[in-house]
C-alpha cells in the first residue's frame, strides 16, 4: 500500500522503518527537505520527497508534526492522495511548545479537531501517546498476553477501520475510542496517554478521562 509521512522525527521515522519493513510503499517529508532524510531512505528503502509531494496516490497519509507547525503545512498537501485516503494525526498540545492555540483554548476544540479543519479534511487521531521505541520493540502477533492496545478515534468509521487494520499490521491491537471530539480522551495528562496496555486497560483508561486540563497543558 502506498503511505505518505508528513515528519520524520521519532514517530514518523520509526513508522517509516517498520511501515516498509511491512513491505508498503512509502514516501517520507520534513521541513528540511528531501536531502536531509538520505540516511532514512537508504536505511529502509522509502522515498524522500517534499512535504507537497508525500501525499501522491498514498491511501494513508500520516500527519507528525508539532502542532504549531500544522498551519504551516503546504496548501493542497492532500492534493493527488487516493479519493478514499485516511489521514492520521498523531498531534498533541503542547503549550511550552506549541505557544498558546486559540482554537484549543478558548473555542473548546480537540487538537485533532483544529488539526483538520487547517488541512481541510477529516482525521484519524492515533500514536499520539505511544512511545515511538515501541514501534520498534513491542509489537506483538494476534493474541499475544503482551500485545499493547492503541486508541483510535475518528469520525469517518471506514477511514478508521483502515487505520485500525494497519496498526494491527504492525502488531498492535486497537480499542475504538469514539469521534474526534471524543478524542480528548487519550490527550496528554489523561490516563491511556502513553499506556503501555491491553484492550481492556485501554477501554478503563478512556473512561476514566476528565476533560479538564491540568495547569501544564494550559496556555
Amino acid at each position: 500500500m502506498k503511505i505518505g509521512i508528513i515528519g520524520a522525527g521519532n514517530i514518523g521515522g520509526n513508522l517509516t522503518r517498520r511501515l516498509t519493513a511491512l513491505g508498503h510503499d512509502v514516501s517520507v517529508a520534513n521541513s528540511r527537505g528531501p536531502e536531509t532524510l538520505r540516511e532514512l531512505a537508504e536505511e529502509t528503502g522509502a522515498t524522500a520527497v517534499r512535504a507537497e509531494q508525500a501525499a501522491q496516490g498514498a491511501r494513508v497519509v500520516v500527519v507528525t508534526v508539532p502542532l504549531k507547525a500544522v498551519p504551516g503545512l503546504p496548501a493542497g498537501l492532500l492534493d493527488g492522495a487516493a479519493e478514499d485516503v485516511a489521514v492520521i494525526d498523531t498531534g498533541n498540545y503542547y503549550p511550552q511548545r506549541d505557544g498558546r492555540i486559540a482554537g484549543v483554548e478558548d473555542d473548546g476544540l480537540t487538537e485533532s479537531r483544529w488539526t483538520e479543519q487547517h488541512l481541510g479534511h477529516p482525521v484519524i487521531k492515533a500514536f499520539n501517546g505511544t512511545y515511538a521505541q515501541d514501534i520498534l520493540d513491542r509489537h506483538r502477533p494476534a493474541g499475544d498476553p503482551e500485545r499493547v492496545a492503541l486508541p483510535v478515534a475518528g469520525d469517518d468509521e471506514r477511514a478508521k477501520r483502515a487505520v485500525r487494520d494497519l496498526i494491527e499490521e504492525l502488531g498492535f491491537d486497537t480499542v475504538d475510542a469514539g469521534g474526534i471530539d471524543d478524542s480528548w480522551r487519550q490527550q496528554p495528562a489523561t490516563p491511556v496517554y502513553g499506556l503501555r496496555g491491553g484492550v481492556a486497560e485501554v477501554r478503563k483508561a478512556l473512561a476514566e478521562a476528565s476533560p479538564e486540563r491540568p495547569a501544564e497543558f494550559r496556555g
